[in-house]
Formats: structure tokens, sequence, C-alpha cells
């Protein structure tokens, strides 16, 4: 049974592998993180790890059973109650319920774990797959999303307002 995990500094070879094996996978729907993004992982991956420890962020992994990085959820930019909400999963889990049920998750921890009463996402237009998990979520669609947000794409922006 996969398990959401915070993200620690033991994670990271698991997470540079994972962002590998799926790298062609996940330029098909969104923008591809670059050759630095890789060259440069040891030092990006502190920095998030920073980030988490000083409050404005908060990463998560989905593992599975053999330690392996099924998919990262992530909450950036914390500030007064909101965060935008980040994810990505493993091509070979793709399609089986796994990001709906660990959005589902990662909404209850923001509330629960992390004081958070609503979160953004953005997908561009051409991410069928991310505006399914969302919607399913319950997050529904509040406006455009410039380029800007999504890597050079255009899309939408949702919202979903957290119980409290």
């Amino acid at each position: 049974m996969p398990e959401l995990k915070r993200l620690h500094t033991g994670h990271a070879p698991a997470v540079l592998a994972f962002e590998l094996a799926n790298r062609a996978y996940f330029a098909a729907s969104i923008s591809d993180r670059g050759d630095d993004f890789f060259d440069q992982f040891t030092d990006r991956y502190n920095a998030s790890l920073a980030e988490q420890e000083d409050g404005s962020c908060v990463f998560y992994v989905l593992l599975a059973e053999d330690g392996s990085v099924l998919g990262r959820f992530n909450l950036y930019d914390l500030e007064d109650g909101t965060a935008r909400l980040g994810y990505r999963v493993a091509q070979q889990v793709a399609g089986r319920g796994v990001a709906t049920v660990t959005v589902r998750e990662l909404c209850q921890l923001a509330a629960a774990r992390h004081g958070l009463r609503t979160l953004r996402a953005a997908t561009s237009h051409d991410n069928a797959a991310s505006q399914k998990v969302l919607a399913k979520a319950g997050f529904v669609p509040v406006g455009p999303a410039a380029p800007a947000d999504l890597g050079g794409r255009s899309g939408t922006w949702y919202q979903l307002d957290l119980q409290p």
C-alpha cells in the first residue's frame, strides 16, 4: 500500500530516480524541468528542504512498499491560510486513481496539519488527466492561468476551500 510521507534528506536518491525515469512522460503534459534541474539536483533538493524548514512550502512523496517514489505532492507558497498545490505521478501508476486519492489525502493534511483554508492549483488546457484529478478532489475552476504560471502553457486555475 503506497504511503504519503513528508520529504526528508533520505528520500533524495529515490526522488532523483523518479524524476529521471519519468522525465519524458512528464514533458508530454507539463514543462520539462530542464537539464539544469538534474545537473544541480542536490543543491535544488537541499533548497527545497530549507523552504520546507522555514515553513514556506511542504513537500510530500508517495512511496511504494519498496521505497521507490510513485509521486510527488507539494504545497507551495504557504501564506495567510492559502497554498498552491502541485503534483506528479509516475507513468506506471497513472490512470489508476492514485493521484486523486493522494490529492484528497493531501487536502486533509493541508487543513489538519498545516492550518490551510484554501488550495489553488493550475493546469494546462491540454492536461486532461490533471483536470480530472482536481475536479474529483473537489477543486473548481476560478479563472485563466497564464503561460508564466505553467511553464509556457496556458490553462486554468482551480481552487478548493478546505473544511475546518
